[in-house]
């Protein structure tokens, strides 16, 4: 029976296992973001938690239990500094595991650790509001373009090169030099005619 043995072993010895979450919890808390495989990022998660749970409480006690899970005296500071007033009103869940896809080498599964509400991540909700606001402007935005091309086909179709094609109710409109071109044309082309019949008797 497999009673009480939880934790992954990741095929180490205690003593290198143990030093192996010690560098790790370290470094979370300094970066607050590693890339380390998904086995050790969900392993790493219930330790970092549980230290970040130590510096809340703030005492004497609750900082040498910390001391065996952080290496160094500025992360130390840290936790019982900043991140216990970042997560003063917050029941746990601090860190949060994003999956990244396999590594090329050993094709192990990656994953990025996290802690919530570091600096210059925003949350979802805010996220969501961003965005919608965003989608609000753009619709917005493409109305008055639409609205400005129905104009500028509307102003341009008045003065479009369709003057010879007219509905048939229409009749053309017809220009005073027009009027003196076909009535010039017209002449020219009776004198023409009343010129070949005069050859014509000539020749004879």
């Amino acid at each position: 029976m497999r009673h009480l043995k939880t934790g992954r072993k990741f095929g180490r010895t205690s003593a290198h296992r143990k030093a192996l979450f010690r560098n790790m919890v370290t470094a979370l808390i300094d970066k607050e973001r590693i890339r380390t495989t998904l086995a050790k990022a969900k392993e790493l998660r219930g330790k970092v938690e549980k230290t970040i749970t130590l510096g809340k409480k703030g005492t004497l006690h609750a900082r040498r239990h910390a001391l065996k899970l952080v290496a160094d005296k500025d992360s130390l500071k840290k936790i019982f500094g900043p991140l216990s007033e970042r997560y003063a009103n917050r029941p746990g869940g601090y860190t949060r595991v994003i999956k990244l896809g396999h590594r090329l080498g050993d094709d192990a599964p990656m994953a990025f650790i996290e802690l919530v509400d570091r600096e210059g991540d925003t949350p979802v909700k805010e996220k969501k509001k961003v965005e919608g606001t965003a989608n609000k402007k753009k619709a917005v935005d493409q109305k008055t373009d639409d609205t400005k091309k129905d104009k500028k086909t509307s102003t341009k179709s008045p003065t479009s090169k369709t003057a010879g094609k007219k509905p048939d109710g229409e009749k053309k409109k017809v220009t005073p030099a027009a009027k003196k071109k076909a009535v010039d044309e017209k002449s020219g082309s009776d004198t023409k005619k009343k010129s070949n019949p005069k050859d014509s008797t000539k020749k004879k």
